[in-house]
């Protein structure tokens, strides 16, 4: 039995899948196989998290071959820890020796990979320097859906994530803001984050104001006011997978506009979150929810996508946005998050985390989206 503390864990045969998952994707797109470097891609297919540094480790997935890790001699050991090391062969190398002489023969010599975006320059250069041959083309343009569709396990992580961050939204509503700096208020975010069983913490939005307008803002030394409207919008991992939500607060009573203006989101937000099923293409999700703000007068004030995907880190594909034409599949969960800008002003955005069902869509955030006023 697992619980929110303590989640299913993760199994060698649950990493031998993915592997071969990933091997055959690779296959069915074209492509002779997958290399995957250190980073979130790493993690998904076999549970290591080695420290990324100038040394090369490089697993490569061939469909109809058994997965291989290359790794140095002298982290060897630590990768035989990792819990997907029994579904995969080691080959070390040690200092002084060439790694690319390891790794090349596992390759076509003429072949096209599929490599991980945060592969190092000078590993891919390496490779092709002993491989003149091979060429390469990123997993987010070769396999974007490559870590989008989780399984009951991943699914499980997330909905914790996610009610530790809807924990957080209730508890930061009891703090004062007015009169307190929004980094004051960005560092309650991060502690409560912690304190709710994150690991680590990605990111602390605090836009009061007229810094409610960039959808970016980086908590800053502005004085939050009494009067201000404040986009909040925070997130990190908890069990390796991702939290991400967004709530706007208001400092006492808002006016009329600023009210309307929350609605049109809030509606925008529902609208987003219902279109939400199987088998329609991710940029139907951005259509519903700008045709909202559009039909309201603020199409051009909506300035970004109404979504990303969220895993094992808290941007990944699919994204919501005009001219996605992949399908949704159960199993895929992204955010839906729509705004308002207004620039010298304020701003509004709403967001949840969505899972695909078998038959719609399950919002992992739960916290009421109305206007909250707080002191």
């Amino acid at each position: 039995m697992s619980s929110p503390n303590q989640p299913v864990p993760f199994t060698a045969d649950d990493y031998r899948a993915r592997m071969a998952r990933a091997a055959e994707s690779a296959a069915e797109a074209g492509l002779a196989g997958v290399l995957v470097a250190p980073g979130p891609d790493l993690v998904h297919l076999t549970g290591y998290r080695p420290v990324n540094t100038e040394r090369l480790t490089l697993l490569v997935l061939r469909a109809g071959e058994d997965p291989v890790l290359v790794v140095p001699t002298l982290e060897a050991p630590d990768a035989e820890q990792a819990v997907g090391s029994p579904a995969l062969t080691l080959r070390d190398w040690t200092d002084g020796k060439d790694p690319y002489a390891v790794a090349a023969p596992l390759l076509d010599a003429d072949g096209r990979f599929g490599i991980s975006d945060n592969a190092w320059a000078m590993h891919l250069l390496g490779l092709q320097q002993f491989l003149p041959g091979t060429s390469y083309v990123s997993l987010t343009e070769a396999l974007p859906m490559l870590r989008a569709v989780k399984d009951a396990a991943e699914l499980e992580r997330l909905a914790a994530a996610g009610a530790a961050a809807d924990a957080t939204y209730e508890e930061i509503l009891k703090v004062r803001f007015s009169g307190r700096k929004e980094t004051d208020v960005a560092a309650d975010l991060a502690a409560l984050l912690k304190q709710f069983g994150h690991s680590q913490v990605d990111f602390t939005v605090v836009g009061s104001g007229p810094n409610g307008a960039n959808p970016h803002h980086e908590a800053g030394d502005r004085t939050i006011e009494r009067g201000d409207m404040v986009v909040l919008d925070f997130g990190g991992l908890k069990h390796g997978y991702g939290s991400d939500t967004s709530r706007t607060v208001h400092v006492g009573e808002p006016t009329a506009e600023e009210q309307r203006v929350h609605d049109i989101v809030r509606e925008a937000q529902t609208a987003g979150c219902r279109a939400v099923r199987p088998g329609i293409a991710c940029q139907e999700i951005d259509r519903a929810a700008r045709a909202v703000i559009t039909e309201f007068g603020y199409g051009e004030r909506f300035i970004h996508r109404t979504g990303h995907g969220i895993g094992v880190t808290t941007h990944e594909p699919p994204y919501m946005i005009e001219g996605e034409e992949q399908l949704l599949v159960p199993g895929m969960c992204f955010s839906v998050e729509p705004g308002i800008y207004l620039p010298g002003r304020f701003g509004v955005r709403i967001e949840d985390i969505v899972t695909v069902t078998d038959d719609g869509g399950r919002r992992l955030n739960t916290t009421a989206r109305e206007l909250a006023v707080v002191e």
